[in-house]
């Protein structure tokens, strides 16, 4: 089993809020990787900071777990995922983000978890398994 790292998780290290040795413990026993639409989420994150020193930092961690973790590409087995998770969604006449629902279908794509923060959208989502960090 692996797990797909929501940008949620990431965020929370930035801030402090949580340590990056609770990602290093799951992937010392589980392949953890991040979505290509996480690492779009966390390189638009750096951008918009106006302030050079928080940045700075900033994208340092950014690029950290960037050449540290693998990003997986939105390919044909993670469309097809895509798809059967959106359509069912819709069909229960439920709501979820687009980068969100890209998340998940990564996760499924590869039989792997989800690692969030979020509470809300996540658990929607059905056959995906959720893990609260």
């Amino acid at each position: 089993m692996g797990t797909v790292i929501d940008s949620s998780v990431l965020i929370a290290v930035e801030r402090g809020a949580l340590d990056l040795t609770t990602i290093a413990d799951v992937a010392a026993d589980d392949e953890v990787v991040i979505s290509a639409i996480t690492a779009s989420e966390l390189l638009h994150g750096v951008h918009r900071l106006r302030g050079a020193v928080q940045r700075a930092r900033t994208e340092r961690l950014v690029e950290s777990v960037l050449a540290t973790l693998t990003v997986v590409p939105f390919d044909l087995l993670i469309a097809r995922a895509h798809a059967i998770l959106s359509a069912d969604l819709r069909s229960r006449g439920t709501a979820v983000g687009a980068h969100d629902l890209i998340i998940a279908a990564t996760a499924v794509a590869l039989g792997f978890a989800v690692a969030t923060r979020d509470r809300r959208s996540f658990p929607k989502i059905s056959g995906l398994r959720v893990l609260y960090w």
